[in-house]
C-alpha cells in the first residue's frame, strides 16, 4: 500500500487505476453519507473518496465532518462522475481530528461564502480555503522562481541586516529597536534618551531596505541579490501598504540604467512565465474569481483583460521605455486631464506621478509595460546618479497595468564628490554612512539595482485587489494579529 499526497496522485491519473492506497487530508465536503471531497493543500484540486456507509462503523461516521481531518486507505477506481479521472474506494477511515458542528458554525471554515474581510479575522484558518490555498502555493512558485533566476544568471544571494542604524530612504519612517525599560528610559543630561546605553549603543531601527550593503557586497562579488523582511512604519492604511513586507534587491557593479532596464524587464518577463507554466490549476480558479469580480465593477472601472491575458500580455510586449519629461508631457495633454478626471492634476514638471498616472500610460496610452526614468532629482533619493543636467536622476519605475509601479531602481551615484554634495544637501548623516562614502574611495565603479516588493508582484500575478490578502499573517496599523 503507497501513500500518496493527493496532487501526486491525481497527477498519475488512470495510472493509479487498483492501487491500494493511503492517502491523508480535510474534509472539504461530505455528500450523501458516502462522498467526501479531500484536500491536503498540495493542489486546489480535491480527490474524491466513496465510501460504503453501512460497513463503516457508526462511531467513526458520525466523525465525518467539514474541516475534519482523515487517513483514508483504499483501491483507486476510475470515476464514474465527472470532473476527475479517478477516485478511492475507502476501505478504512481514521480520524486524526474532529470537528464539533456548532464550533464550526463560528469559523469560515463552514461551506458558503464569506467575505475576505472575514477571512482575515481569521488569517490563522483561511489557508483552508480554495482562495488563500491558490494564493499561497502562487506565492511559493514565485519566490522560487526568483531564486532560481538569479542563481542561474550568476549573482550571489546576500543577507543583508534586519537591523540597522541607517536609513536607506531618507524618508524617516523606521521602527525604533530598543531593550531599554519603556517605562524607565535612562535619560542624558539634556534630558533625552541616551542610546549610548541602548544594546547596541546608539539608536536603531528595523530595515527599509537592504540596498545600501548590497552595493557593498556588489563591490566584491560583482552580482549580488537580497531577498527578506523590511519594514516601514508609515500609518497607512490603503489597499497597498504593509508594516512588514519582503523585498527582493538585485545589485549589480559596471551595470548602467540601461542595463538594469533589461535586467527588470527580463527578470519579470522569467517570474511571469514561471507562474504560468507552474501554477495552472490555482491561476485558472484565480482567472474565473478576477473576472467574476470585474463584472460586479462599474464599467469605467473594470479591466480590459483577464487575469491570465494579463500575465500574458506582460510576456508579449516589449516594456515602452520614455523619460519623466517625456511622460509628463503625455499627461498633461491626456484627456482625464484636460476634463478633470485625474483626482491628482497634472500641471507642471516636477509633480510626484500618481497610481493614476502610471495606469493611465501602461493600461491607455501605450497598451504596454512602461518603464519611466530620469525622474527629477528633487522626489528622488540620495544615492542615484545625477545626470548632466544636474536635475535629473538616473531613476528607472517600472509600470505594470491594474497596479502601476511595481519596480523602483536606478544607477546609483558612484562619484565621491556628487555623493557628498547630494547627503549635505539631502541632510543624510555623513558619520553613520561613512562605510557607504568608503565603497567610493576604493575603486568605484557604474553600478545599478532595483527594489521589487514581493507582496506587489503576486498581488499582480494572483489579481487580487488588497495586499493584506497575499501575505501569510499582515501587519498593518493598529493590527498585528496572530
Amino acid at each position: 500500500m503507497v501513500s500518496y499526497g493527493i496532487k501526486e496522485l491525481i497527477l498519475k491519473g488512470k495510472d493509479a487505476v487498483h492501487q491500494e492506497v493511503i492517502v491523508k487530508g480535510w474534509v472539504r465536503s461530505f455528500r450523501s453519507n458516502r462522498f467526501i471531497a479531500l484536500n491536503d493543500g498540495s493542489t486546489i484540486q480535491n480527490i474524491q473518496v466513496v465510501i460504503d456507509y453501512e460497513s463503516l462503523e457508526e462511531k467513526i461516521l458520525n466523525q465525518i465532518s467539514v474541516g475534519a481531518s482523515i487517513k483514508v486507505k483504499g483501491e483507486v477506481v476510475e470515476s464514474q462522475g465527472r470532473g476527475q479521472e479517478i477516485e478511492i474506494q475507502a476501505k478504512k477511515i481514521e480520524i486524526y481530528g474532529a470537528v464539533n458542528p456548532e464550533e464550526l458554525q463560528e469559523t469560515i471554515l463552514q461551506p458558503k461564502k464569506h467575505s475576505l474581510e472575514k477571512l482575515r479575522e481569521q488569517a490563522h484558518l483561511r489557508f483552508r480555503t480554495n482562495t488563500f490555498g491558490a494564493i499561497m502555493r502562487v506565492r511559493h512558485a514565485l519566490m522560487f522562481a526568483i531564486h532560481k533566476y538569479y542563481n542561474d544568471h550568476g549573482f550571489f544571494y546576500i543577507n543583508t541586516p534586519i537591523i540597522t542604524g541607517s536609513d536607506a530612504e531618507g524618508a524617516g519612517e523606521m521602527f525604533n529597536l530598543t531593550n531599554f525599560d519603556l517605562d524607565n528610559l535612562p535619560l542624558g543630561d539634556d534630558s533625552l534618551v541616551d542610546y549610548k546605553q541602548d544594546f547596541f549603543g546608539k539608536k536603531t531601527h528595523l530595515t527599509v531596505s537592504g540596498q545600501l550593503e548590497a552595493e557593498a557586497a556588489a563591490m566584491g562579488l560583482g552580482k549580488v541579490y537580497t531577498f527578506g523582511p523590511t519594514f516601514r512604519a508609515e500609518n497607512s492604511n490603503t489597499s497597498r501598504h504593509l508594516a512588514e513586507f519582503w523585498m527582493i534587491e538585485p545589485e549589480v557593479a559596471f551595470n548602467d540604467l540601461d542595463d538594469n532596464m533589461d535586467l527588470a524587464e527580463d527578470f519579470m518577463k522569467y517570474v511571469v512565465q514561471y507562474a504560468l507554466d507552474h501554477c495552472q490549476d490555482d491561476l485558472a480558479f484565480l482567472d474565473e474569481r478576477f473576472n467574476k469580480e470585474q463584472s460586479q465593477k462599474p464599467k469605467d472601472q473594470r479591466s480590459d483583460l483577464g487575469l491570465i491575458e494579463r500575465l500574458e500580455y506582460i510576456l508579449k510586449n516589449k516594456f515602452v521605455r520614455l523619460t519623466y519629461t517625456e511622460a509628463i508631457e503625455i499627461l498633461k495633454n491626456s484627456k482625464p486631464n484636460k476634463k478633470g478626471k485625474f483626482k491628482y492634476p497634472i500641471e507642471e514638471w516636477g509633480a510626484d506621478l500618481q497610481s493614476e498616472h502610471e495606469r493611465y500610460l501602461v493600461e491607455k496610452h501605450f497598451k504596454s509595460p512602461v518603464i519611466l526614468f530620469d525622474y527629477p532629482a528633487d522626489i528622488k533619493a540620495f544615492y542615484m546618479r545625477l545626470n548632466q543636467d544636474k536635475k535629473t536622476v538616473r531613476a528607472m519605475d517600472v509600470l505594470f497595468p491594474g497596479i502601476g509601479e511595481i519596480i523602483g531602481g536606478s544607477q546609483r551615484e558612484e562619484r565621491l564628490d556628487v555623493l557628498k554634495e547630494k547627503m549635505e544637501t539631502m541632510h543624510i548623516d555623513s558619520e553613520e554612512l561613512w562605510w557607504y562614502i568608503d565603497t567610493r574611495r576604493f575603486g568605484t565603479v557604474p553600478h545599478s539595482g532595483f527594489g521589487l516588493g514581493l507582496e506587489r508582484l503576486v498581488l499582480f500575478v494572483t489579481g487580487m485587489g488588497n495586499i493584506r490578502d497575499v501575505i501569510p499573517f499582515p501587519r498593518t496599523p493598529k493590527n498585528a494579529a496572530f
